[in-house]
């Protein structure tokens, strides 16, 4: 985000808020940014942050294979949490990071294309944090599925029935003083 990359490791705890502003010719677009993290316990947080999304990122480690098979989990439980009226076609950006370590990968393209084919070709970018490898082409592409949504979102968007309330317009019951 601010391209920058700390050595020291530091997980996620609960989660981060972060924005990112993606500049197009006719607009910018400022994404809002929410990093759950990945652990099991902050798995309820998730409720919170995932209302009102208009697209939801995964992020594996390539390195990990675990991780990898995490991300169906998490995308279930986004989808469950958010119910969103779309369902299935709600979109969803995959990303695996550390494609840098290039003789630590344990995680196929086979695995990663039958995944992403089977949700609805599902964008994926393999991604290096460290060394900024396909970063902006991933948020380019987050920036515009959001936005894509969003604008669906509010063209779809109508008020429900209301009714006019009927307002009494005597005056309210004089208060009694006392003593």
């Amino acid at each position: 985000m601010k391209n920058q990359f700390s050595l020291q490791y530091r997980a996620t705890i609960g989660a981060d808020f972060l924005t990112k502003l993606i500049q197009r010719k006719k607009e910018s677009i400022q994404l809002q940014l929410w990093d759950t993290a990945g652990t099991e316990r902050y798995n309820s947080m998730g409720a919170s942050f995932y209302r009102n999304s208009d697209l939801c990122v995964l992020v594996f480690d390539l390195t990990n294979e675990d991780s990898f098979k995490d991300v169906e989990t998490w995308r279930n439980d986004f989808l469950k949490i958010l119910e969103p009226p779309d369902g299935d076609k709600f979109p969803f950006v995959l990303l695996g990071n550390k494609c840098d370590q290039d003789g630590n990968i344990n995680v196929t393209k086979e695995q990663i294309d039958a995944y992403c084919k089977e949700h609805n070709d599902m964008p994926y970018f393999s991604t290096s944090a460290k060394d900024a490898i396909n970063l902006d082409k991933a948020f380019d592409k987050v920036a515009d599925l959001a936005f894509q949504r969003y604008i669906k979102n509010e063209q779809d968007f109508t008020l429900p029935e209301t009714q006019n309330l009927k307002i009494d317009k005597r005056e309210e019951p004089k208060k009694k003083k006392c003593c």
